[in-house]
């Protein structure tokens, strides 16, 4: 389980961000006493630092420097200064990331493990099984059974979230980000067009229900309809 270490004097989103995570089975810790950030920071040894700019005593500008110079954990900036100059500044001291306040909970969820993925990665598995269903890897096809399926980019991509976590809703944004790639514009449409593409493949080998749909949260592989 990833620990994140949230630093946030705004009790209030520091509950929302904290409950956010837990539900997504993150250990959370929090900043209580401010003038022990770096000390706790470094007693912690948390996977990712979420860090706010508005903080009493020192701004997080201070604490990301002098945390760099400890520590190579991820940093994600939380701020509502959006100015450009602000997100530069905050990624040449060295943040993975910038999010501008106010924003959508899902994207941060996304960031995170974004941010998590680049920092930590871990080896590939030639292929992910769930039910009937065998993702291949090498070959980029879905096996059911004894029948092969030709998948496209961002089938794949898609199948493979799902068989990474199956029975858990995986969010639009959170799905929107593992087929992001610098060379395709990806948005809202682009996963409901491909989102269907695959449940009307599977459907069409017998697998009407394998991906559920949670109107207004996201997606979920159901292992016991594969």
């Amino acid at each position: 389980m990833d620990k994140i270490l949230i630093i946030e004097d705004d009790l209030k989103l520091q509950k929302y961000i904290s409950e956010y995570l837990e539900a997504y089975h993150f250990e959370v810790e929090t900043v209580k006493d401010f003038s022990r950030i770096v000390a706790q920071a470094e007693e912690s040894r948390p996977q990712l630092i979420l860090l706010d700019i508005n903080l009493p005593v020192l701004d997080g500008f201070y604490y990301l420097k002098v945390l760099r110079k400890s520590m190579q954990t991820p940093i994600i900036i939380l701020s509502a200064r959006s100015d450009e100059s602000e997100q530069i500044r905050g990624m040449e001291y060295g943040a993975d990331d910038y999010v501008t306040k106010p924003f959508k909970i899902g994207i941060l969820l996304a960031k995170i493990n974004a941010v998590l993925r680049r920092a930590y990665p871990q080896a590939e598995e030639p292929g992910h099984t769930a039910g009937s269903l065998k993702l291949l890897k090498d070959t980029m096809k879905l096996q059911i059974k004894e029948q092969m399926l030709e998948l496209s980019k961002n089938e794949f991509r898609l199948l493979q979230m799902f068989m990474k976590r199956p029975g858990e809703i995986l969010t639009r944004e959170e799905l929107l980000e593992a087929l992001w790639d610098e060379q395709t514009f990806v948005d809202d449409n682009t996963l409901t067009v491909n989102i269907t593409r695959l449940k009307k493949k599977l459907a069409g080998c017998g697998l009407h229900q394998a991906i559920i749909t949670k109107r207004g949260v996201g997606y979920a592989l159901d292992p016991a309809n594969c």
